[in-house]
């Protein structure tokens, strides 16, 4: 399998995971959000906190996928990416700062900063 194929389906896979993560932020009562397992860090913030979190995974994770679906706008993918590793630096200081693990944040921060490295020559080509 070349890089272009493994790029992509690391493309989708991060897609779908922050596309998942971003729905249940957005969709799921505040309420219910922070009594579940692995959400502990949700009391730290509030109500309207984790909707903006939740807005800009699920929009960072349609970024990722969508832009293959409108060429005009690939140049967005790499971006797209960025922004995605940018929030995954702040779960990964929330949760050192809470002593929680950071694993999955730090595999989602690779996978992002790989998309962005390798779809980088998107920001600059012209269609």
């Amino acid at each position: 399998m070349n890089i272009r194929k493994t790029i992509l389906i690391v493309q989708i896979l991060a897609a779908i995971a922050f596309i998942m993560a971003g729905s249940m932020k957005i969709f799921t009562p505040y309420e219910d959000l922070v009594l579940m397992e692995n959400m502990d860090w949700a009391k730290d913030f509030s109500n309207t906190q984790i909707t903006i979190i939740g807005i800009l995974e699920m929009l960072g994770g349609l970024g990722l996928v969508l832009p293959m679906v409108l060429k005009k706008f690939k140049f967005l993918i790499p971006l797209a990416a960025l922004g995605l590793a940018l929030t995954m630096i702040g779960a990964i200081i929330t949760h050192i700062g809470r002593e929680e693990p950071i694993i999955v944040n730090l595999i989602l921060l690779l996978l992002t900063l790989s998309v962005a490295y390798f779809k980088r020559y998107l920001i600059l080509k012209k269609s």
